[in-house]
């Protein structure tokens, strides 16, 4: 019914499986609470909105007036497309019902949002190998010619270049679930996904 659940990403620790170490990214689903639901009469396609709470509120019964101000209960505001009208579902419902759509061996796609490292150069941005270190050459990590326009003063569109690394949006496709832990609202998922700690993951079925 639920395409996926957003959550928190922890860090990465590991876990031994079958006398074998395995290296997994912890996520966490708890604090969030279902704050809207959309429906196809009346908004186009069928969906719930889901909201973090705020630190100060975590430990406090769910209020309908905090709706009212969201942003002042509320760290963040997502929606989860759902595949049919959700008649069960109601409005305060703690989303940590729904992390029993996780199991483990099964297999899920992460969308994250990649680490931001600033201004960066074509070798640590693109990879490129650089100028070799002898003979006096002093060309050093520059980026090297920019084309045959460069005489016109124009470069090709699509050129790599030095400029801003990270911050954009990554999906890591078929990750394995090594195990959940429904207690505590933690998945633990074989290998790395993309964000710092803290940041906010969409983990879906692949």
């Amino acid at each position: 019914m639920i395409t996926g659940l957003w959550g928190k990403k922890i860090g990465m620790t590991q876990l031994f499986n079958e006398e074998r170490v395995v290296p997994v990214t912890a996520v966490e689903f708890s604090g969030w609470h279902v704050t809207g639901i959309k429906t196809q009469v009346r908004d186009g396609y069928d969906a719930i909105q889901v909201g973090l709470l705020r630190k100060r509120f975590s430990n406090v019964p769910f209020s309908l007036d905090w709706l009212k101000k969201p942003n002042k209960h509320f760290i963040f505001i997502r929606e989860i497309k759902i595949s049919a009208e959700a008649s069960a579902i109601e409005i305060g419902q703690s989303a940590n019902a729904f992390i029993s759509q996780f199991a483990e061996g099964q297999n899920v796609d992460v969308v994250g949002i990649t680490k931001g490292c600033g201004f960066a150069g074509v070798v640590r941005r693109h990879g490129f190998t650089g100028a070799r270190a002898s003979h006096g050459s002093k060309m050093g990590k520059r980026t090297g010619s920019l084309s045959f326009m460069r005489s016109q003063g124009r470069v090709i569109k699509g050129k790599k270049m030095p400029g801003h690394l990270g911050t954009v949006q990554r999906t890591t496709k078929n990750l394995s679930i090594v195990k959940v832990e429904a207690d505590s609202s933690v998945v633990f998922i074989k290998g790395s996904i993309s964000g710092k700690s803290g940041s906010l993951v969409f983990v879906r079925k692949a």
